[in-house]
């Protein structure tokens, strides 16, 4: 009788382990050390500079880190393009998300991987499953009602960002990032969106939702990374922080500078870095 355990599942999610990106000299990420959980939506905070956008170009592959790992389901990686991240199951959500605009939502939904029928030579789109997949998918996120066959142009911006997320569900993404606008946004389109973020993340996914909202961070998210200067100055979750509190400590770079004195003090390994 064997008694060989059986072999553990492969650790689900993002890891950054002491990760340093440099531009030219200047250091955008300094030994940055982060988990990103499958199931779970951690939420990048921080004022301009410091290192949010460089954390969304290191995961999507377009930039490469200098130093440290970069961990996708246990495994480091480094990667060399965007196709390389979207093949480790990375797909990543723009803020100036474009589509193609004169073209179907299915279309756009598809982008190249269209199903088809029949066998060459008499092989053909088959249009039915198009539609009826890309109106299912798009359900799956929250928005209802959609004609599959309309022009991208007359979504919104809610849909169409609900759009890249529904896309990566349905072609198996294991991780999802998100690089949230920086100017003002209508409750609804926030409203939708986040139902399309909660969606991925009860499919198991591990959404990185980079925000200058922290009362809609709290809202939706479970984890809280707060950068600054291109380093951790908080790794915080719902029971650590409040929405006042999380507000309050991105009013400035002040508050921001405390908190990170406050948790160097209670672990001294965070000063290591």
């Amino acid at each position: 009788m064997s008694t060989d355990l059986p072999a553990a599942d492969p650790p689900s999610g993002l890891e950054l382990r002491g990760v340093t990106v440099r531009h030219g000299s200047v250091p955008a990420l300094s030994r940055v050390s982060a988990t990103f959980p499958g199931g779970q939506i951690s939420c990048v905070l921080g004022e301009n500079g410091s290192g949010k956008s460089t954390l969304v170009s290191l995961l999507s592959g377009l930039v490469r880190h200098d130093d440290g790992e970069l961990l996708v389901g246990g495994s480091a990686m480094r990667f060399r393009s965007p196709r390389q991240a979207r093949a480790a199951g990375i797909a990543t959500v723009w803020e100036d998300l474009a589509v193609a605009p004169l073209l179907s939502v299915w279309r756009n939904f598809f982008l190249g991987a269209e199903p088809t029928r029949g066998r060459w030579p008499a092989r053909r789109l088959d249009l039915d499953t198009a539609r009826e997949v890309t109106a299912r998918a798009m359900a799956r996120v929250g928005v209802t009602a959609l004609d599959p066959d309309q022009p991208a142009s007359r979504l919104q911006a809610g849909e169409r960002q609900s759009l890249a997320v529904a896309r990566a569900l349905h072609f198996g993404a294991r991780a999802l990032v998100i690089d949230e606008p920086t100017t003002a946004v209508t409750v609804a389109r926030q409203t939708m969106f986040g139902q399309a973020i909660l969606a991925a993340r009860a499919q198991g996914l591990a959404v990185v939702v980079v925000t200058n909202n922290p009362r809609y961070a709290h809202l939706i998210g479970d984890r809280f990374l707060l950068l600054a200067n291109g380093q951790v100055a908080g790794n915080l979750t719902r029971e650590d922080v409040d929405a006042d509190m999380l507000t309050a400590l991105m009013a400035g770079g002040d508050q921001l500078s405390v908190l990170t004195e406050t948790l160097t003090a209670l672990h001294p390994e965070l000063g290591e870095r």
